[in-house]
C-alpha cells in the first residue's frame, strides 16, 4: 500500500476538497482521483463521497483515519531518523494566514536555496488551532502569534517578527490623535477569537476606551478594505505586505501599544527535531536579513500585565 496514496486520502479528508489536495501535494486533480480509487480497490470499500460541494469520508474512510495518521507518522519518523544528518525529509508546519503571503515565501525561497532536502507540508490556520496541532503532535512546527499564556516546558519558541499596532483610518479622516479618532469614529474590531485580536482588546481595556463597534472581523485584509471604503477605523498589527491593492487609507502609529509577536513554535522532543531545528535556523536567518526583529533583545521575555507575554 503506497503511503503517498494514504497521504492523499488523508489530505482529501482534512481539506474536504480534491482541488485543494492537488494544490497542496503539487499533483493534478486527476492524480488525486486515481490515488483514491486505487486505495478503494485495494481496501474493497468506498473511502470518500461527495456531499454538496465538499468531500466527506465514508464510514469505512473515517474508521481508518487514526491508523493512517499512525502509519504516516511512523514513516516520517523512520525517514527523519535515517537522514537527520543529511537534512532530508518532510515537515508538517502550520502558518497563520497573515504570514502566508509575507513571511512564508521568503522562508520557502531560503529553504530551496540552502536546505533543498527539507520539504514542507503547509497547513494554514489560526494560532489557537495550530498551537493545538503542535501540542498533539500532528504538526512538527507552527508559525503563530506568541501565546498570551506561559508555554509548557515541552515546547520551544523563537521570535521572528514584532508587529506594533497601527490605527488605520480612511483618507478623509484628518485628525492625528489616535485616542480622539477611536472615540469619535465607528470601530471595526479585529476578532477577539484570534490571539492578535486579544492584543487589541487588551490595549483598549488598558487605556479604558470603549469605541463604537461597527463590525468584528477575523480577516486583516477585509478590515483594511472596509476602512478604505470609509466604513470605520481599526487597530490592527502592522503585518508584512502585500496588503490589499488599491486601498486608500492612513496608517498611524499608536504610542504605548503592545506588539503582536510572530514566531516559530515546536516540540522539544521529536524524531524530526534535527529537521525542525534546521527549519527554525533558516527562519531566524531570513528574519535577521530582512530586519523583521526590531530590537537587539528581542528574544528575551518579560511578563506583560493581564498574563500576556511579549518580547
Amino acid at each position: 500500500m503506497e503511503t503517498r496514496f494514504l497521504q492523499t486520502l488523508l489530505t482529501v479528508i482534512e481539506t474536504s476538497s480534491m482541488a485543494e489536495t492537488a494544490r497542496r501535494l503539487n499533483i493534478t486533480p486527476s492524480a488525486v482521483v486515481q490515488r483514491i480509487k486505487a486505495l478503494e480497490n485495494e481496501i474493497g470499500q468506498p473511502l470518500v463521497r461527495r456531499s454538496g460541494h465538499s468531500m466527506q469520508p465514508t464510514t469505512a474512510g473515517a474508521a481508518i483515519i487514526p491508523d493512517i495518521r499512525r502509519l504516516l507518522e511512523v514513516e516520517g519518523d523512520v525517514k527523519a531518523a535515517a537522514s537527520a544528518d543529511l537534512e532530508v525529509g518532510l515537515l508538517r508546519i502550520g502558518v497563520i494566514h497573515s504570514a502566508l503571503t509575507g513571511l512564508l515565501p521568503d522562508l520557502l525561497v531560503a529553504l530551496k536555496e540552502n536546505r533543498p532536502g527539507i520539504e514542507l507540508y503547509v497547513l494554514p490556520g489560526m494560532s489557537s488551532g495550530l498551537y493545538a496541532g503542535v501540542v498533539e503532535g500532528t504538526l512538527d512546527a507552527a508559525i503563530v502569534v506568541q501565546p498570551y499564556f506561559a508555554l509548557p516546558k515541552t515546547l520551544e519558541w523563537a521570535l521572528l517578527r514584532e508587529e506594533p499596532l497601527l490605527l488605520v483610518t480612511p483618507s478623509t479622516v484628518t485628525v492625528t490623535d489616535p485616542r480622539r479618532i477611536l472615540k469619535r469614529e465607528p470601530f471595526i474590531r479585529y476578532d477577539r477569537n484570534h490571539w492578535g485580536g486579544r492584543i487589541v482588546d487588551y490595549y483598549l481595556r488598558k487605556i479604558s476606551l470603549r469605541p463604537r463597534e461597527q463590525y468584528e472581523l477575523d480577516s486583516l485584509e477585509a478590515i483594511t478594505i472596509l476602512v478604505s471604503r470609509g466604513l470605520g477605523v481599526s487597530l490592527i498589527p502592522d503585518w508584512l505586505p502585500p496588503w490589499p491593492e488599491r486601498t486608500n487609507l492612513r496608517r498611524l502609529n499608536v504610542p504605548g501599544s503592545p506588539t503582536r509577536n510572530i514566531g516559530v513554535l515546536w516540540p522539544r522532543r521529536s524524531a524530526r527535531l534535527p529537521l525542525t531545528k534546521a527549519l527554525v535556523a533558516e527562519a531566524l536567518s531570513v528574519c535577521e536579513v530582512r530586519g523583521y526583529v526590531r530590537r537587539p533583545d528581542a528574544r528575551k521575555h518579560r511578563k506583560r500585565p493581564n498574563g500576556y507575554e511579549c518580547a
